[in-house]
């Protein structure tokens, strides 16, 4: 947990705070956006949490931290946050929390189904989180993204004979991993999953479609809170931003109505309107070329 001595000075005085060893992945944020909030390179409490909802998320937000930067000086029971995870989202896609460090906090999510759950990402191998995901059936297959957001990827196939999937141009081979993507053709993975390679973050970065609703995003799409749409992050295309807008231009071609991303606040709407959002997206990437 956090070191007190290591407070920053941003903390609103009270009970829980942030130390300096935040790295400023917008984890808490995100998740307890009525407590933290990301005042610069860092992020910090600007409002003690009253309520027992605003202690439960605060709780959350400390648990999933990557590098253990919460922490709270009163008495509070740490299963309240832990227990939450994963959290539910919507029908049957979850949240993992328990993000991990090698990710730079980096999300990760579960589908939970009778034909055997799905993991997108890497999550800490943490003994709460896998102890509950084990009671929820265990992961038997893991969709990469992008090797920014592998993390303990090899402990879960380990621990439940994983069968994981990823771009050959992200290095899979070479990790191992058993279903190697190639090119930048849509890959059926069955059980209404489709993987869509999507360069531009990476050379080999996918995003997968699940349901033709859910659309979990790697670090290539995400929704921006200021601008209330669509976005991307033109200072991490690693590889090649015009790509990345032609990956883009891709999606057009698919309905969605959620975007979950690894990095960045996910969103939820119509078709119709998520069209729109990333139409605009495209048009602001293209200023920006």
């Amino acid at each position: 947990m956090a070191n007190l001595q290591h407070r920053l000075p941003e903390n609103a005085p009270g009970d829980f705070f942030v130390d300096s060893s935040c790295i400023d992945c917008d984890t808490c944020s995100q998740l307890a956006p009525l407590v933290f909030r990301d005042h610069g390179d860092q992020c910090s409490v600007y409002h003690q949490p009253e309520t027992p909802a605003e202690v439960k998320r605060a709780l959350m937000a400390l648990v999933a931290c990557p590098t253990g930067s919460i922490g709270f000086t009163e008495k509070h029971d740490a299963h309240i946050g832990i227990d939450a995870f994963p959290m539910h989202i919507a029908e049957d896609v979850y949240f993992c929390g328990f993000t991990a460090e090698e990710s730079f906090g980096g999300w990760s999510y579960l589908i939970k189904r009778s034909g055997g759950n799905v993991l997108i990402d890497s999550p800490r191998f943490a003994t709460p989180l896998v102890k509950h995901i084990t009671a929820l059936g265990g992961v038997d297959r893991m969709l990469l993204t992008h090797k920014d957001d592998i993390a303990a990827h090899e402990s879960f196939h380990g621990r439940f004979g994983t069968l994981r999937t990823m771009h050959r141009d992200d290095g899979a081979a070479k990790l191992g991993v058993e279903q190697v993507i190639e090119g930048e053709n849509p890959v059926d993975l069955g059980d209404d999953l489709l993987a869509l390679p999507t360069p531009g973050h990476t050379r080999g970065h996918v995003v997968f479609l699940y349901k033709q609703k859910f659309l979990f995003t790697g670090d290539h799409l995400a929704w921006s809170p200021s601008r209330k749409t669509l976005t991307a992050f033109r200072s991490v295309a690693w590889y090649s931003w015009p790509e990345q807008i032609r990956s883009m231009e891709k999606l057009l071609a698919y309905d969605f109505e959620w975007v979950l991303p690894g990095h960045g606040d996910m969103h939820h709407d119509s078709p119709a309107k998520m069209r729109e959002h990333l139409e605009r997206c495209i048009a602001w990437m293209k200023t920006r070329n």
